[in-house]
């Protein structure tokens, strides 16, 4: 596979006030005009309301509308399926397939993320709910984002590799019950990368501003850029890198510094 193959950068997330104040945004600017603002930054974007709330197709429309005929999109499943299980979860999973579809058709949605909470451990019933959870999904491109270390186990990457899953790699806090950091490639069709930041202190503070505040370092940054990404990028068709750690803007300016690394 060519070592050239696309890599897309941005970030989770496009909706934040405090990119204004940072400077990103212009003073004044409205919640609705930010997509349109994000997509002359970055040519991808992860979407996060996806996880508060179940995806509407109507929504989806005027976000395609409004983001402009170039920009790709990454997508989050709503936590009712993920961190607050519904009883119903097959009909939520029904639902959310019906929702993006107007993404999907677009030919835009280059993933659809299944994020899970670390508390979420490599048990048998865990085990089997994902592996019905992914057969509800079909046929949505899935990546799966364990935060559990239990999960880092050749077989899971075995099973994922089976049915063509990205395996999501993590950039987080080096704390001992964390999923690793890894540059195992599951799927040649994407390799997918999250970027939370290193901030060990904050991480289990409760509070978003303090989890997710980090500014990484271009040395911290060139550990990827260098040392892994190359590889991951041979062995896949395309590969997006997404910056979680938001607050004042540092996944922006990170997320620039890793286009210049990669490219």
């Amino acid at each position: 596979m060519p070592s050239d193959s696309p890599v897309y950068v941005g970030t989770c997330g496009f909706s934040y006030p405090e990119w204004i104040d940072a400077g990103l945004y212009p003073p004044g600017t409205k919640s609705a005009q930010m997509l349109g603002l994000y997509r002359q930054l970055f040519p991808v974007v992860e979407l996060n309301y996806t996880w508060y709330q179940m995806v509407r197709a109507e929504t989806v429309e005027r976000m395609l509308a409004g983001g402009g005929s170039q920009l790709l999109y990454c997508a989050k499943l709503t936590r009712t399926m993920t961190h607050e299980i519904a009883d119903d979860w097959q009909a939520q999973a029904d639902l959310y397939c019906r929702g993006i579809r107007p993404l999907l058709a677009s030919g835009r949605l280059l993933g659809v993320l299944v994020q899970l909470p670390p508390y979420f451990r490599r048990t048998p019933e865990n085990r089997s709910y994902l592996a019905r959870l992914f057969d509800a999904l079909q046929p949505l491109s899935l990546a799966v984002e364990f935060r559990n270390r239990s999960w880092a186990q050749d077989s899971v990457f075995k099973g994922l590799e089976e049915r063509r899953i990205t395996l999501v790699s993590v950039d987080g806090p080096p704390l001992p019950d964390l999923f690793p950091a890894l540059d195992v490639v599951t799927n040649p069709d994407l390799f997918y990368l999250r970027l939370h930041g290193r901030n060990s202190q904050g991480w289990r503070s409760g509070s978003k501003q303090q989890q997710f505040d980090y500014d990484y370092t271009e040395d911290e940054l060139r550990q990827w850029s260098r040392d892994r990404i190359p590889n991951m990028r041979a062995a896949c068709h395309a590969g997006v890198i997404l910056f979680n750690n938001h607050v004042a803007g540092q996944a922006v300016r990170n997320a620039q510094t890793m286009t210049r690394l990669i490219h």
